[in-house]
Formats: C-alpha cells, structure tokens, sequence
C-alpha cells in the first residue's frame, strides 16, 4: 500500500465520518429511537468500504467481497431490529452509500466518492426542506413531471435524426429537442411560481411569467389594470419585468441552440436590456399596497401544445426563411424576422440561430433576432395603450418606447 492508497482510505473514513456527524447531529445516533450508527462507526464503515476497494484493485477479491457482506449483514441486521418499533431505513441507506463511496475512493475514484458523500450528506441536511417541497407538489405538477420524463427518456432517443425534405431541414430529433427545451422552462417557471407562494407580487409573477411569455404576461396585466385601476402602477412594473426577462430568455435559448452566435447578438441586446432592467429594479423598489399580491400566471406547467406549436411554427418559419433568403436575400430574412416577432419570439430566434446563422452568416442573424424583437416590443406597447388603464399605460408604453429606441439605435449602429 503506498501515500496514494493511504490517502484514498482516509478519504473514505472522512467521508464516512461526514455522514456520521449529520445522522449525530440530527439525533439519529442517540435517545431511544436512535439507529444503528453515529459518526464513529459510518467512519469505519467509510474505512471498510475503502479497504475493500484497495483489495479489489490489488487482486485480493474474495477476502474485499467478506468485508463488504460483513458490512451489509450489520446494516441489515440493524434495519430488521430497527424496524420493528419504527419503519425508516434513511440511515440504514446512507450506510450503504457510504460503504459503495469506500470503495470508489479505495479503487482511486475519489473525485466521484467524494461527490458521492457531498450529495448524501446534502441530502440528509436539507430533510425538512425536500419533505416540504413533496408536500406542496400538487397532482398538475407531478403528472407534468411524469410527462417531461417520458419525452425526454423515452421519445426524444426514438427520433430520427434526419435531416429529410423539403429542402432537406427538417430534423426530427431536433425539433423535438425544442420542445423539450421551452417545455422545461416553462415547467421552470411554474416551480418559480409555486416556490415564491400565492403571496408573491405582480412584479415577482411578472418576471415568472416573461419565462413563459412576456407577451402573455403585458396582455394579461393590461387588462387587470383596467378591472382593479387601484394596482395599475404594480401590474405595470410586472409588466416590465416580465419584458425584461425576454432578453436573458432569448440569450440563454442562442447559448443552447449555437453559441457561437451569442457574442455577436449580444451588442444588440445590451442596451434595451438594460433599458428594461433598470425600469423593472425601480419597480422592485415600490412595496406594492396591501392586498395587491396575487398569482398571475396560469396552472399549465410544461406548456406542451404550445411548445408543439411552437415546433410546428419552427419548421414552417425555417422552411419560409430558406425560400425567402434563396428569392431576396438578406432582405427578405430580415422582413420575415419581423413579421414572425409579432407572433413568436421563440421561433424567431430558434429559426434564425439554426437556420440563419448556418447558411448566410452571424450578423445577419444576429441582427434578424434584434428586429423581430423590436417589433414584438412595438406590439407589446401598442396592447399596453389600448388595453391598459391610464397609469398602466403610461408606465408600460413609455418604457417600451425607450426600450424600442434603443433596439433601434443599436440596429442602426450595428448594423
């Protein structure tokens, strides 16, 4: 056994002893419902687990095999006792994780054993958290959970990858991913909601709602504004905000889908982002009144028709871009780009950084997405002056018309 080999047994112990001191500490260890074992003896069986992983790697398999079925017998001889007064096998478990950590650290995957150990003792930690969270998981979310496992696990590897006609771009499993992708932030977004409680604030639901959809979010609040004029200003700043999560939402989509066209996007971005953020961190600074908290954004959390039609208008939108760039050029991308803005910025920048970017170049698509989003701002203001109530629309519409002038004098400098 050599310094590397004495090293990973220690880190074993170590880990084993960090489970220990958590099930101690937490009362597992001690009293007359305490189990089996405390930071003494899950240090040993640390120890044990890294013992029997030097043997495996040293050829010594039989006698490693002894010692971790000696380890398990007690672990399992401790739960049959245990159990007959309380069902709860949580430190029983952890044993065993501990053991199976030994022996990683022991065969020199100490890396891996020792993110083993960090988990398990987050785990035990963090009980009355992740008890709490099941707890407020409701049948809507559980069963939307279920389905986004089954897309992801079991449809998404049954997709050809293609690419087929027309035009030889459509791509199945691609497509697919994009449904994956805005169905999971908008699972993302209803967790956000669920997590911030019922007693969250326009402006905070605004924000959640802008990982769904801003557009949604501003048609919605305009016409509240207009039911209940008392909490226009409120609604106006979650208005806002929802509006300024559009542009980390549209950047973090380009950081997926191709990378190497964030950069060259970004300079289009920064200042209406900025514009948009700064209106929203005042807002944030406004206490809303008392009785103005509210949940605004709609039970649905995958958004899986949506996000199917949103695939749909992908494939349609990237087969007109083709068309459109082959007949006019950039032109006609560009006109396209803001024709799709007033309908769906996702598709706007999903057929841009996939089709745009690979065919004609970066800055074109990059400038493509600058404009579809400034046209979806000019249609948001212009829902905020018709639908909104005067305060609303004052605060919404003004700061959108600084947002679009600054989208436009970024386009026309960077252009």
């Amino acid at each position: 056994m050599n310094a590397s080999d004495m090293i990973a047994l220690v880190v074993a112990a170590l880990g084993g002893a960090a489970v220990g001191l958590e099930r101690q500490w937490s009362g597992h260890a001690e009293g007359p419902t305490a189990r089996f074992a405390g930071i003494r003896t899950f240090a040993m069986l640390g120890a044990l687990g890294g013992l029997s992983g030097w043997l495996l790697s040293a050829g010594g398999t039989l006698l490693a095999g002894v010692l971790l079925s000696g380890g398990v017998a007690i672990t399992v001889a401790a739960y049959v006792a245990a159990s007959r007064h309380e069902i709860d096998g949580t430190t029983e478990v952890a044993a065993l994780v501990v053991m199976g950590a030994g022996v990683l650290a022991g065969t020199g995957q100490l890396r891996v054993a020792s993110a083993v150990v960090a988990v398990e003792v987050l785990l035990l930690v963090e009980k009355s958290r992740l008890h709490s969270l099941v707890r407020r998981i409701d049948d809507v979310e559980l069963r939307a959970g279920v389905r986004f496992a089954v897309m992801a696990l079991v449809i998404l590897p049954l997709l050809p990858e293609g690419p087929y006609p027309p035009l030889g771009i459509v791509r199945p499993r691609q497509l697919w991913m994009l449904v994956l992708f805005f169905s999971g932030l908008s699972f993302l977004g209803d967790v956000l909601n669920r997590v911030v409680g019922p007693q969250s604030g326009a402006l905070l639901s605004g924000a959640i709602g802008g990982l769904i959809s801003s557009t949604n979010v501003t048609f919605t609040f305009a016409r509240s504004s207009r039911q209940d004029a008392s909490h226009s200003r409120s609604l106006a700043f979650g208005a806002i905000a929802a509006n300024a999560i559009l542009y980390p939402r549209v950047l973090t989509a380009v950081a997926v889908l191709n990378v190497a066209l964030l950069p060259v996007l970004v300079p289009f971005v920064v200042a209406p982002a900025l514009a948009a953020g700064i209106v929203a961190a005042v807002g944030a600074k406004i206490h809303p009144p008392e009785g103005e908290r509210r949940r605004a954004v709609m039970r649905n959390p995958l958004q899986l028709s949506a996000a199917l039609r949103m695939a749909a208008l992908f494939q349609a939108v990237l087969i007109v871009v083709r068309l459109t760039q082959n007949a006019w050029g950039r032109s006609g991308v560009l006109t396209t780009a803001a024709a799709l803005g007033l309908t769906d910025v996702d598709a706007l920048t999903v057929s841009m950084t996939k089709g745009v970017a690979d065919t004609l170049s970066m800055q074109t698509a990059a400038l493509a997405i600058a404009v579809g989003i400034l046209a979806n701002n000019s249609l948001k203001a212009g829902i905020a002056l018709l639908l909104g109530e005067r305060q609303f629309r004052t605060i919404v519409a003004g700061t959108l018309a600084l947002v679009i002038a600054a989208s436009a004098v970024s386009i026309v400098i960077l252009r």
